[in-house]
């Protein structure tokens, strides 16, 4: 009687916090937020939702969770493409250049880090959503914190900090999460060239009285990049919090002052 070989028994990976996010992650990149269910998790994982819980528990924590893996990464994708920049001295600007020591200038540093929320909610859209949902948690404060400290280095006063990182931020997460939006509701294996041109088209068809401004940006649409538009608005963001004169004292916005003629 011949004897059968037996092979050997896959190792299966220990189930862990971090494993359990990552597939939360995949499953939300494929399926979405309405998709994402301790069952299909189970499945995905080859264990039991009970095996789930012990590590996360419900579905917030876990969507909260996946965010801030996203965006944890991003920033720190972000931070070594801005100082690999600085050691090789290529500027993400012409506005900003490296130091002389080598390090990031605060703006690129915003750039880089700008450019990368940008990039990680277009991989993953239902970040976007996530950030806007729960803006007082961690995902978002880590992003708020990164410019913050960035806009310090730039030396605004203290008093305008909080105006300046605000502005930052809600610019990055505004555009980006509309990017992404866009990207959604085009069907899949839209042309973005022949979607441009068909839009394009239309604007010239508006009212040329009614419409002056916007045919007149036609061309400009046909061929816009949506990442560069991003970045250059970031730079319009920082050339006004740069070259602003801002008030060191006096009375805040919307506080009377009591000085004559004010």
């Amino acid at each position: 009687m011949a004897t059968r070989t037996r092979r050997p028994e896959r190792r299966q990976e220990p189930l862990s916090r971090e494993r359990i996010v990552s597939a939360a992650v995949e499953l939300l990149d494929s399926v979405g937020e309405s998709g994402l269910t301790f069952r299909a998790l189970a499945e995905l994982l080859a264990t039991g939702p009970g095996a789930i819980y012990w590590h996360v528990t419900g579905k917030a924590e876990l969507l909260d969770a996946a965010t801030d893996a996203v965006v944890a990464t991003a920033i720190s994708d972000a931070a070594a493409i801005s100082d690999a920049a600085a050691v090789s001295d290529v500027a993400l600007s012409d506005a900003a250049v490296s130091d002389a020591d080598g390090d990031p200038t605060p703006q690129e540093a915003i750039r880089a880090l700008a450019l990368g929320v940008f990039d990680a909610i277009d991989d993953h859209p239902w970040v976007g959503t996530q950030l806007a949902r729960a803006p007082g948690q961690s995902p978002m404060l880590r992003v708020f914190e990164r410019i913050g400290r960035q806009v310090q280095a730039l030396q605004v006063p203290e008093g305008a900090h909080f105006t300046a990182a605000s502005a930052l931020l809600n610019y990055i997460l505004g555009v980006a999460g509309q990017n992404a939006a866009n990207a959604r509701a085009f069907p899949p294996g839209t042309n973005r060239t022949a979607f441009l041109d068909a839009a394009a088209t239309e604007w010239t068809e508006l009212d040329p009285d009614q419409y002056v401004f916007t045919r007149s940006v036609v061309d400009q649409l046909r061929v816009h990049d949506d990442r560069v538009e991003f970045l250059a608005g970031i730079d319009l963001i920082l050339a006004g919090i740069t070259a602003r004169s801002w008030p060191t004292t006096g009375p805040r916005a919307g506080e009377r002052s009591d000085e004559p003629g004010a």
